[in-house]
Protein backbone atom coordinates (compact mmCIF):
# COMPACT_ATOMS: atom_id res chain seq x y z
CA UNK A 1 0.00 0.00 0.00
CA UNK A 2 1.40 3.44 -0.88
CA UNK A 3 2.62 5.64 1.93
CA UNK A 4 1.67 9.19 2.82
CA UNK A 5 1.93 12.07 0.38
CA UNK A 6 5.53 12.99 -0.46
CA UNK A 7 5.18 16.73 -0.85
CA UNK A 8 8.68 17.25 -2.24
CA UNK A 9 8.01 14.93 -5.17
CA UNK A 10 4.77 16.65 -6.21
CA UNK A 11 4.35 18.96 -9.17
CA UNK A 12 1.05 20.29 -7.83
CA UNK A 13 -1.92 19.73 -5.54
CA UNK A 14 -5.28 19.77 -7.33
CA UNK A 15 -7.93 20.85 -4.81
CA UNK A 16 -10.96 20.25 -7.04
CA UNK A 17 -11.54 16.72 -8.35
CA UNK A 18 -14.80 14.83 -8.85
CA UNK A 19 -14.75 11.06 -8.59
CA UNK A 20 -15.77 9.44 -11.87
CA UNK A 21 -17.43 6.03 -11.96
CA UNK A 22 -17.95 3.55 -9.17
CA UNK A 23 -15.74 0.48 -9.49
CA UNK A 24 -18.81 -1.67 -8.80
CA UNK A 25 -21.00 -0.12 -11.52
CA UNK A 26 -20.88 -1.04 -15.20
CA UNK A 27 -20.31 1.79 -17.69
CA UNK A 28 -23.47 3.46 -18.98
CA UNK A 29 -23.72 1.92 -22.44
CA UNK A 30 -26.71 4.09 -23.34
CA UNK A 31 -24.64 7.25 -22.95
CA UNK A 32 -25.71 10.60 -21.51
CA UNK A 33 -29.03 12.20 -22.33
CA UNK A 34 -29.26 15.45 -24.28
CA UNK A 35 -29.88 17.48 -21.15
CA UNK A 36 -27.21 15.81 -19.03
CA UNK A 37 -24.58 18.53 -19.45
CA UNK A 38 -21.98 17.15 -17.07
CA UNK A 39 -22.24 13.63 -18.45
CA UNK A 40 -21.78 14.89 -22.00
CA UNK A 41 -18.72 16.91 -20.98
CA UNK A 42 -17.05 14.05 -19.14
CA UNK A 43 -17.73 11.64 -22.00
CA UNK A 44 -16.09 14.06 -24.39
CA UNK A 45 -13.06 14.45 -22.13
CA UNK A 46 -12.78 10.68 -21.72
CA UNK A 47 -11.83 10.80 -18.04
CA UNK A 48 -15.36 10.65 -16.67
CA UNK A 49 -15.39 6.86 -16.86
CA UNK A 50 -12.41 6.51 -14.51
CA UNK A 51 -12.89 4.45 -11.38
CA UNK A 52 -11.25 5.81 -8.20
CA UNK A 53 -8.31 3.44 -8.66
CA UNK A 54 -7.86 4.65 -12.25
CA UNK A 55 -8.05 8.28 -11.14
CA UNK A 56 -5.38 7.57 -8.52
CA UNK A 57 -3.11 6.07 -11.18
CA UNK A 58 -3.81 9.07 -13.44
CA UNK A 59 -2.72 11.52 -10.74
CA UNK A 60 0.19 9.39 -9.53
CA UNK A 61 1.68 9.29 -13.03
CA UNK A 62 1.56 13.09 -13.16
CA UNK A 63 3.00 13.58 -9.65
CA UNK A 64 -0.09 15.47 -8.52
CA UNK A 65 -2.00 14.93 -5.28
CA UNK A 66 -5.69 15.77 -5.27
CA UNK A 67 -8.65 16.58 -3.06
CA UNK A 68 -11.36 14.28 -4.43
CA UNK A 69 -14.90 13.64 -3.21
CA UNK A 70 -17.73 11.18 -3.38
CA UNK A 71 -21.47 11.83 -3.07
CA UNK A 72 -24.02 11.38 -0.30
CA UNK A 73 -25.92 8.16 -0.99
CA UNK A 74 -28.44 9.01 1.73
CA UNK A 75 -29.30 12.49 0.54
CA UNK A 76 -32.65 13.88 -0.52
CA UNK A 77 -31.68 13.88 -4.22
CA UNK A 78 -31.30 10.71 -6.23
CA UNK A 79 -27.68 9.75 -6.86
CA UNK A 80 -26.82 9.33 -10.53
CA UNK A 81 -26.25 5.72 -11.61
CA UNK A 82 -22.64 4.69 -11.18
CA UNK A 83 -21.69 7.56 -8.87
CA UNK A 84 -18.88 7.07 -6.36
CA UNK A 85 -20.33 7.30 -2.87
CA UNK A 86 -18.56 8.83 0.11
CA UNK A 87 -17.81 5.43 1.59
CA UNK A 88 -16.35 4.05 -1.64
CA UNK A 89 -14.22 7.17 -1.99
CA UNK A 90 -12.91 6.90 1.58
CA UNK A 91 -12.01 3.26 1.00
CA UNK A 92 -10.15 4.25 -2.17
CA UNK A 93 -8.34 7.04 -0.32
CA UNK A 94 -7.06 4.51 2.21
CA UNK A 95 -5.55 2.54 -0.70
CA UNK A 96 -4.09 5.63 -2.34
CA UNK A 97 -2.81 7.73 0.54
CA UNK A 98 0.05 9.00 -1.63
CA UNK A 99 -2.27 10.96 -3.96
CA UNK A 100 -5.81 11.17 -2.52
CA UNK A 101 -6.99 13.72 0.05
CA UNK A 102 -10.57 12.54 0.67
CA UNK A 103 -13.39 15.09 0.76
CA UNK A 104 -17.07 14.15 1.07
CA UNK A 105 -20.47 15.63 0.32
CA UNK A 106 -23.35 15.67 2.82
CA UNK A 107 -26.80 16.82 1.76
CA UNK A 108 -27.51 19.80 4.04
CA UNK A 109 -31.25 19.14 3.83
CA UNK A 110 -30.76 16.04 5.97
CA UNK A 111 -30.68 18.45 8.95
CA UNK A 112 -29.68 16.67 12.19
CA UNK A 113 -29.13 13.41 10.31
CA UNK A 114 -26.68 15.26 8.06
CA UNK A 115 -24.67 16.46 11.06
CA UNK A 116 -24.57 12.90 12.39
CA UNK A 117 -23.43 11.67 8.99
CA UNK A 118 -20.68 14.30 8.90
CA UNK A 119 -19.38 13.10 12.27
CA UNK A 120 -19.36 9.51 11.00
CA UNK A 121 -17.47 10.48 7.84
CA UNK A 122 -14.88 12.44 9.81
CA UNK A 123 -14.27 9.39 12.00
CA UNK A 124 -13.92 7.35 8.80
CA UNK A 125 -11.17 9.64 7.48
CA UNK A 126 -12.81 12.57 5.64
CA UNK A 127 -10.46 15.56 5.43
CA UNK A 128 -12.82 18.10 3.91
CA UNK A 129 -16.39 18.75 2.72
CA UNK A 130 -17.81 19.88 -0.62
CA UNK A 131 -21.04 21.92 -1.05
CA UNK A 132 -22.90 22.94 -4.21
CA UNK A 133 -25.51 25.59 -3.29
CA UNK A 134 -27.04 25.99 -6.79
CA UNK A 135 -27.52 22.24 -7.13
CA UNK A 136 -28.94 21.93 -3.61
CA UNK A 137 -31.09 25.07 -3.86
CA UNK A 138 -29.82 26.94 -0.80
CA UNK A 139 -27.88 30.02 0.21
CA UNK A 140 -24.64 29.13 1.99
CA UNK A 141 -25.64 31.21 5.03
CA UNK A 142 -28.99 29.47 5.56
CA UNK A 143 -29.23 28.92 9.32
CA UNK A 144 -30.59 25.43 8.73
CA UNK A 145 -27.10 24.40 7.56
CA UNK A 146 -25.33 25.65 10.65
CA UNK A 147 -25.56 22.41 12.66
CA UNK A 148 -23.64 20.71 9.85
CA UNK A 149 -21.08 23.51 9.73
CA UNK A 150 -20.58 23.23 13.48
CA UNK A 151 -19.41 19.64 13.07
CA UNK A 152 -16.98 20.61 10.32
CA UNK A 153 -15.68 23.63 12.22
CA UNK A 154 -15.14 21.59 15.38
CA UNK A 155 -12.86 19.29 13.38
CA UNK A 156 -11.16 22.35 11.77
CA UNK A 157 -11.65 20.81 8.35
CA UNK A 158 -12.04 22.86 5.17
CA UNK A 159 -15.39 23.34 3.45
CA UNK A 160 -15.33 23.91 -0.30
CA UNK A 161 -18.31 25.71 -1.88
CA UNK A 162 -19.21 25.97 -5.53
CA UNK A 163 -19.46 29.65 -6.47
CA UNK A 164 -20.50 31.45 -9.63
CA UNK A 165 -22.11 29.99 -12.70
CA UNK A 166 -22.45 26.22 -13.05
CA UNK A 167 -22.37 23.77 -15.93
CA UNK A 168 -25.11 21.76 -14.21
CA UNK A 169 -28.28 22.33 -16.21
CA UNK A 170 -26.56 24.70 -18.63
CA UNK A 171 -28.51 25.00 -21.87
CA UNK A 172 -31.32 22.75 -20.63
CA UNK A 173 -34.93 23.98 -20.31
CA UNK A 174 -35.47 25.74 -16.99
CA UNK A 175 -31.84 25.38 -16.05
CA UNK A 176 -31.99 21.60 -15.99
CA UNK A 177 -34.98 21.33 -13.73
CA UNK A 178 -34.58 24.42 -11.61
CA UNK A 179 -30.89 25.30 -11.11
CA UNK A 180 -30.89 28.93 -9.93
CA UNK A 181 -27.61 30.79 -10.29
CA UNK A 182 -28.37 33.19 -7.42
CA UNK A 183 -27.32 30.52 -4.94
CA UNK A 184 -23.80 30.66 -6.36
CA UNK A 185 -23.15 34.25 -5.28
CA UNK A 186 -20.17 34.03 -2.90
CA UNK A 187 -21.29 37.00 -0.82
CA UNK A 188 -23.32 34.65 1.40
CA UNK A 189 -20.09 32.95 2.42
CA UNK A 190 -19.04 36.12 4.18
CA UNK A 191 -21.64 35.37 6.87
CA UNK A 192 -20.38 31.80 7.14
CA UNK A 193 -16.81 33.04 7.52
CA UNK A 194 -17.87 35.38 10.35
CA UNK A 195 -19.93 32.75 12.15
CA UNK A 196 -17.38 29.91 11.75
CA UNK A 197 -13.90 31.46 12.00
CA UNK A 198 -12.32 28.05 12.68
CA UNK A 199 -13.65 26.51 9.45
CA UNK A 200 -11.40 27.16 6.43
CA UNK A 201 -13.51 28.00 3.39
CA UNK A 202 -12.58 27.45 -0.25
CA UNK A 203 -14.59 29.37 -2.84
CA UNK A 204 -14.49 27.08 -5.85
CA UNK A 205 -13.97 28.49 -9.36
CA UNK A 206 -13.61 32.01 -10.65
CA UNK A 207 -16.92 33.34 -9.32
CA UNK A 208 -18.45 34.67 -12.55
CA UNK A 209 -20.26 37.07 -12.48
CA UNK A 210 -19.38 37.90 -8.86
CA UNK A 211 -15.59 37.90 -8.98
CA UNK A 212 -15.19 41.15 -7.06
CA UNK A 213 -17.32 39.81 -4.20
CA UNK A 214 -15.12 36.72 -3.96
CA UNK A 215 -11.91 38.77 -3.97
CA UNK A 216 -13.24 41.06 -1.26
CA UNK A 217 -14.18 38.15 1.01
CA UNK A 218 -10.86 36.36 0.48
CA UNK A 219 -8.98 39.55 1.31
CA UNK A 220 -11.08 40.39 4.36
CA UNK A 221 -11.56 36.94 5.94
CA UNK A 222 -8.27 35.25 6.61
CA UNK A 223 -9.58 31.67 6.51
CA UNK A 224 -11.17 32.07 3.05
CA UNK A 225 -9.45 30.88 -0.13
CA UNK A 226 -10.17 30.76 -3.88
CA UNK A 227 -9.56 27.82 -6.21
CA UNK A 228 -9.01 28.27 -9.95
CA UNK A 229 -10.93 25.23 -11.16
CA UNK A 230 -13.48 24.89 -13.91
CA UNK A 231 -12.44 27.72 -16.23
CA UNK A 232 -9.80 28.19 -18.88
CA UNK A 233 -7.46 31.05 -17.98
CA UNK A 234 -8.55 32.89 -21.13
CA UNK A 235 -11.84 33.49 -19.28
CA UNK A 236 -10.25 34.49 -15.96
CA UNK A 237 -11.30 38.01 -14.94
CA UNK A 238 -8.14 40.16 -15.02
CA UNK A 239 -8.65 41.27 -11.43
CA UNK A 240 -8.45 37.63 -10.30
CA UNK A 241 -4.98 37.24 -11.81
CA UNK A 242 -3.89 40.64 -10.45
CA UNK A 243 -4.96 39.83 -6.88
CA UNK A 244 -3.48 36.32 -7.11
CA UNK A 245 -0.15 37.90 -8.03
CA UNK A 246 -0.29 40.41 -5.18
CA UNK A 247 -2.58 40.70 -2.15
CA UNK A 248 -3.97 37.16 -2.37
CA UNK A 249 -0.86 35.25 -3.41
CA UNK A 250 -1.22 33.06 -0.29
CA UNK A 251 -4.98 32.58 -0.72
CA UNK A 252 -5.29 31.12 -4.25
CA UNK A 253 -5.21 27.38 -4.98
CA UNK A 254 -4.69 25.31 -8.12
CA UNK A 255 -7.72 23.24 -9.12
CA UNK A 256 -8.87 21.55 -12.30
CA UNK A 257 -12.49 20.35 -12.01
CA UNK A 258 -11.33 16.96 -13.27
CA UNK A 259 -12.79 15.19 -15.18
CA UNK A 260 -14.89 18.05 -16.62
CA UNK A 261 -11.62 19.87 -17.22
CA UNK A 262 -8.76 17.44 -16.89
CA UNK A 263 -5.72 18.02 -14.74
CA UNK A 264 -3.59 17.88 -17.90
CA UNK A 265 -5.41 20.76 -19.52
CA UNK A 266 -5.57 22.80 -16.32
CA UNK A 267 -1.85 22.44 -15.65
CA UNK A 268 -0.99 23.39 -19.22
CA UNK A 269 -3.37 26.36 -19.20
CA UNK A 270 -2.00 27.50 -15.85
CA UNK A 271 1.30 28.34 -17.52
CA UNK A 272 -0.43 30.87 -19.80
CA UNK A 273 -2.62 32.53 -17.16
CA UNK A 274 -0.24 35.36 -16.32
CA UNK A 275 0.77 34.30 -12.82
CA UNK A 276 4.18 35.57 -11.76
CA UNK A 277 7.01 33.08 -11.66
CA UNK A 278 7.58 33.55 -7.92
CA UNK A 279 3.84 33.12 -7.21
CA UNK A 280 3.30 29.95 -9.24
CA UNK A 281 4.75 27.54 -6.63
CA UNK A 282 2.46 29.04 -3.99
CA UNK A 283 -0.66 28.51 -6.10
CA UNK A 284 0.33 25.13 -7.48
CA UNK A 285 1.32 23.49 -4.21
CA UNK A 286 2.40 25.40 -1.12
CA UNK A 287 -0.85 27.20 -0.27
CA UNK A 288 -2.82 23.96 -0.47
CA UNK A 289 -0.17 22.04 1.47
CA UNK A 290 -0.58 24.44 4.39
CA UNK A 291 -4.35 24.56 4.19
CA UNK A 292 -4.78 20.79 3.98
CA UNK A 293 -2.32 20.06 6.76
CA UNK A 294 0.30 18.34 4.61
CA UNK A 295 2.99 20.40 6.34
CA UNK A 296 3.11 21.92 9.80
CA UNK A 297 2.91 25.70 9.46
CA UNK A 298 4.66 28.21 11.68
CA UNK A 299 2.50 29.81 14.42
CA UNK A 300 1.94 32.93 12.30
CA UNK A 301 0.90 30.94 9.24
CA UNK A 302 -1.22 28.61 11.39
CA UNK A 303 -3.26 31.57 12.57
CA UNK A 304 -3.64 32.78 9.03
CA UNK A 305 -4.84 29.40 7.80
CA UNK A 306 -7.25 28.62 10.63
CA UNK A 307 -8.61 32.12 11.14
Amino acid sequence: MPGAIDLDSLVAIDVHVHAGRSSTAPPNEAGPTRDDTLARMTQRMGAGSQTPDETADFYRQRKIACAIWGVDAGGTRAVRPGAVTNDELLQAAARHRDVFIPFVMVDPWREHAGADEAERLIRAGARGFKFHPPLGGYYANDQRLYELYEVIAAAKLPALFHTGQTAVGQGAPGGGGGIRLKYGNPIYLDDVAVDFPDMPIIMAHPSFPWQDEALAIAQHKRQVFIDLSGWSPKYFPPQLVHYANTLLKNKVLFGSDHPMITADRSLADFQTAGFREEVQPLILKHNAALLLGLVTPSPSVRGFIQG
